[in-house]
């Protein structure tokens, strides 16, 4: 058992503990990754106040980037040392789904345990399948993906979950088109990367739709051609005029309600709206069924933007070191695991992009 410090929830809804804890070493098929960052995401907030319910104590974490220090048998590919981002795509590649090339909706259950204890040998739940509000982790291998020279890993933890999410649901699950109108309804973390993935796949014009003015102004940085308050009456209205017909896709890269409600309103027909964004469990939105069948509508999810790690973080790894993804204008804070309620908070806010925890 290795002792490191970690962000330890013991309560929905209340500040994390830093704490002493265990983390046993790598078994068969698993490594050790010594962190050098973890991202704060929504979902991480989302969990720590009880809104999907789990398993305390916990900690959380699933957005970072870190070294290699240990890996159990069976390993191969990599060595110590090595730089590497950790996600919470835990994918077994045998089920069905994962066959057909979608780990992210892998059907096989996680084994039993967690790899982490209390000093006093308390069970304590590995959140997300990482536990990243921590100074280390033990992970599958499928859950990590290797790091090329040259980037930063305080940008390189952004591309586990915030980057992924957003730019390939516009890629990957919408299949954005040259030519296409798409509306972005969220500018936050995974919103602008949203954007930034119907920019790179050609997209004529991309809409932003936010309830912060200067949110619309930073998302004009990262490729929208325009941006829409939420509060302005019918802003569906507003992205029709603008485009001169309705959007061929509708990204709801944002966990709310009223969003969920309204999107469908921005389609031409024949459009799809993608569900981004996570409401608490029990959130409900209603649509009319006659008028998906009437307009040829579709409604579809993405989950953690239908990542394939093997396939896809090559070219966007590529990508920002060509100058063409941002990721540094990403991070709005970096902060030490002492912070890490402070930049919860500052989360909360809904101002920040990204706020990180540097270990």
């Amino acid at each position: 058992m290795t002792e490191i410090r970690a962000a330890v929830c013991h309560e929905f809804g209340q500040p994390l503990c830093i704490e002493t804890v265990h983390l046993r070493a790598p078994g068969p098929g698993e490594v050790e990754v010594t962190l050098d960052a973890c991202a704060i995401c929504f979902s991480d907030i989302s969990y720590i106040d009880g809104g999907w319910g789990g398993t305390l104590p916990a900690v959380y974490g699933h957005e970072a980037s870190g070294h290699v220090s240990a890996t159990g048998s069976g390993v191969t590919g990599y060595a110590i040392g090595d730089p590497v981002l950790v996600t919470l795509i835990r994918s077994c590649g045998q089920c069905p789904t994962c066959a057909a090339g979608r780990p992210v909706l892998c059907a096989t259950p996680p084994g039993p345990g967690s790899p982490l204890t209390t000093t006093g040998g308390g069970a304590l739940e590995q959140g997300l399948d990482c536990g990243a509000f921590a100074e280390r982790v033990v992970v599958q291998t499928s859950q990590i993906a290797p790091l090329p020279p040259g980037i930063p890993m305080e940008a390189a933890a952004l591309i586990s979950c915030g980057v992924i999410t957003g730019l390939g649901a516009a890629v990957n699950t919408a299949r954005v088109r040259p030519g296409d109108v798409v509306v972005v309804i969220g500018a936050g973390g995974v919103g602008l990367n949203a954007i930034q993935g119907a920019r790179l796949a050609g997209a004529a014009r991309i809409i932003a739709v936010d309830m912060l003015s200067e949110k619309l102004e930073i998302a004009k940085e990262f490729g929208a051609t325009d941006g829409i308050l939420a509060t302005t009456p019918k802003p569906w209205a507003e992205a029709k005029r603008i485009a001169g017909r309705g959007a061929d896709v509708v990204l709801v890269a944002v966990g709310a309600i009223p969003a969920y409600d309204t999107a469908t309103r921005y389609l031409a027909n024949g459009g799809r709206m993608v569900a981004v964004g996570m409401p608490h469990s029990g959130a409900k939105s209603q649509w009319e069924p006659v008028i998906f069948t009437y307009t040829g509508n579709a409604m579809i999810g993405s989950n953690m933007g239908d990542t394939v790690l093997p396939r896809d973080i090559p070219w966007i790894t590529d990508l920002y070191l060509q100058g063409r993804l941002k990721l540094d204008e990403l991070i709005s804070g970096r902060w030490t695991l002492d912070q890490i309620n402070e930049a919860i908070a500052d989360t909360r806010t809904g101002a920040a992009r990204r706020n990180v925890i540097v270990f």
